[in-house]
C-alpha cells in the first residue's frame, strides 16, 4: 500500500481563521495526504534564542508568516498575453478602450492563445499566493472548448477556479446564444471538486432583454450566480437608461439575478438606494481599484458602502497580485480621509467576507485548523516585533504584504517552493506562450492597417 504524501514544516506563525477573527500561533505543522494531521504548538522565545538546527527532511519556516492562500474575485485570463500590443484607436475613454482594444482583442483568441493566456495567469497565480480563481472569460469566435481549455489548464496547474463565459449581445444574436449554450454545457459537464461555474455576464448595456430572461431561468436551474461587469463606468447606467429606460441594477432586480452566490464586479457608479437593493438580496462587489484607475473609470466613495454589503477583491485580469490591489485599497480607503481605526476595520471586513463568500463553491476552504484543507502560503516575512492577534492587522498591512510569497502549499503539495515553482517548467512555458502572443501581435497589427 502506498503510503500518504507528507509534509512537515516546523518554525512557523500560522494565522488560524476563527469566528470572523485571525490568530497566530507559533508552531509546527505536518500535513498528511491533503490534510492537516497535526499542530504541534511551541514557544517562540525559546525558538529565538535556542540554537538552531535545521532538519533536512523537514521545511524549516524559521519563523516566517502561513497564511490561508490568497483568492482572486474577478480575473480575465484571456488579457494576459495583451502586452505591448498596437493599439487600434484612441483611449481617450472607457467606450474607446472597449471597442479599440478588447473588443478586437477578444476575437482574435483561438484555443491555443487561450491555453497560453491561462497558462500565464496560472504561473503568475502561485507565484502570488493565489490557489483560488474567479475568471470572467470571452472569446467570441472560439466560444466552443474555451472554458474546458481553461478549467484543464487550472486542473494541470492543481489550482482551484470558478468560471464563466462572457454572454454579451453586442456581437449579435448567434454569438449570444452560442454563450449561453457553453454556459449550460460547461455547467452540466465540467463541474467537479476544483472547478465550479458561474455565469458570466458583460456590462448591462451589452445584453438584451430576452437574454437577461434566459440567464434567469439558468441561474435558477443549475443554482448558480452570476458574474457581471456593473457600473464600471458611468456609460453603463446612460446606456442602460437609454436603451432599457432602467438602470442595471434595476434590470438585475427584474430578472431576479442579484443573489448571494453573484459577483457585481467593479460597483464604481452606484446609488444609495442601489446600495441598499444590494444588501437586501445578498450579492458581493468585487473592487478592482488597479483596473479603475487604470481606465479612469473612477473609484467609489467607499466609506457609504454599506456595511452589510460583502466585499471582494479582483484584479480584472491585469496581474495575479492581489496583495497589491487589497494594499492599493487601503490606500485608497485612507485618501479619502478615513481614519486608521475605521480603514483597518474595512480591510478586516473584507478579508472576512471574502473567506464567507468562497464557500458558497468551496466548502472546505481552509481555516488552517486541524483536519483542514493542507492549502497554505507562506511568505517570505519574519515579524521583527511581536504578533499576536491583536497586532496582527498591522503587520498585515505594513510587512507581509510588502514581502513576496516563498512558498505555496496546494492539496497538500507544493506548487512553488522557495520561489521555485515545481507543478510546471516555468522556463519552458513561457517559451510556448511567447509564440502564441507572438500570433496575437501579429494579428494585432493587421487590423491596425485595415
Amino acid at each position: 500500500m502506498k503510503s500518504k504524501r507528507k509534509i512537515v514544516i516546523t518554525n512557523a506563525w500560522l494565522c488560524q481563521i476563527g469566528d470572523n477573527d485571525l490568530e497566530p500561533v507559533f508552531c509546527d505543522v505536518i500535513i498528511e495526504g491533503s490534510r492537516i494531521k497535526n499542530i504541534t504548538l511551541k514557544n517562540f522565545d525559546n525558538f529565538i534564542s535556542a540554537k538552531h538546527k535545521r532538519q533536512n527532511s523537514h521545511y524549516d519556516a524559521n519563523g516566517r508568516v502561513i497564511t490561508v492562500p490568497l483568492i482572486n474575485f474577478h480575473d480575465h485570463f484571456y488579457s494576459r498575453l495583451a502586452k505591448g500590443l498596437p493599439v487600434l484607436g484612441p483611449m481617450d475613454n472607457f467606450s474607446n478602450i472597449l471597442n479599440n482594444l478588447w473588443w478586437k482583442l477578444d476575437k482574435a483568441l483561438d484555443l491555443e492563445m487561450i491555453r497560453a493566456s491561462s497558462q500565464m495567469a496560472a504561473l503568475e497565480s502561485i507565484r502570488n499566493g493565489v490557489t483560488y480563481i474567479f475568471d470572467h472569460h470571452a472569446s467570441p469566435l472560439a466560444v466552443k472548448g474555451s472554458l474546458e481549455t481553461i478549467a484543464n489548464t487550472l486542473r494541470q496547474f492543481g489550482l482551484r477556479g470558478v468560471l464563466c463565459y462572457e454572454i454579451s449581445d453586442r456581437d449579435g444574436i448567434k454569438i449570444s446564444q452560442e454563450g449561453i449554450e457553453k454556459t449550460i454545457e460547461f455547467l452540466k459537464d465540467q463541474i467537479d471538486a476544483d472547478i465550479k461555474g458561474m455565469i458570466g455576464l458583460h456590462s448591462s448595456f451589452t445584453l438584451k432583454d430576452d437574454t437577461f430572461q434566459k440567464v434567469s431561468q439558468i441561474t435558477k436551474e443549475y443554482n448558480t450566480g452570476i458574474h457581471i461587469h456593473l457600473c464600471e463606468d458611468i456609460i453603463d447606467r446612460e446606456k442602460s437608461s437609454e436603451l432599457f429606460n432602467m438602470t442595471p441594477v434595476q434590470r438585475l432586480m427584474k430578472y431576479d439575478l442579484l443573489t448571494s452566490k453573484s459577483i457585481l464586479s467593479h460597483g464604481v457608479h452606484l446609488t444609495q438606494e442601489e446600495y441598499s437593493t444590494i444588501v437586501e438580496k445578498g450579492s458581493a462587489i468585487a473592487y478592482n481599484p488597479d483596473s479603475n484607475l487604470n481606465n479612469a473609470v473612477g473609484i467609489p466613495n467607499y466609506d457609504v458602502v454599506l456595511d452589510s454589503i460583502p466585499i471582494l477583491i479582483g484584479t480584472d485580469g491585469m496581474h495575479a497580485n492581489i496583495i497589491k490591489s487589497l494594499k492599493l485599497l487601503f490606500l485608497l480607503y485612507r485618501h479619502q480621509k478615513n481614519n486608521f481605526d475605521n480603514t483597518f476595520k474595512w480591510i478586516q471586513k473584507i478579508y472576512f467576507d471574502q473567506l464567507k463568500f468562497v464557500r458558497y463553491y468551496f466548502q472546505d476552504f481552509t481555516s488552517l485548523q486541524l483536519g483542514d484543507r493542507g492549502d497554505l502560503i507562506i511568505w517570505d516575512y519574519i515579524p521583527p516585533t511581536p504578533i499576536s492577534k491583536s497586532n496582527f492587522w498591522g503587520h498585515f498591512i505594513y510587512g507581509i504584504l510588502e514581502r513576496p510569497v516563498r512558498s505555496v502549499i496546494h492539496n497538500g503539495e507544493f506548487l512553488m517552493l522557495d520561489f521555485k515553482i515545481l507543478i510546471a517548467d516555468e522556463d519552458k512555458m513561457y517559451k510556448s506562450i511567447y509564440v502564441q502572443g507572438k500570433r496575437l501581435h501579429t494579428i494585432m497589427q493587421r487590423l491596425l492597417k485595415k
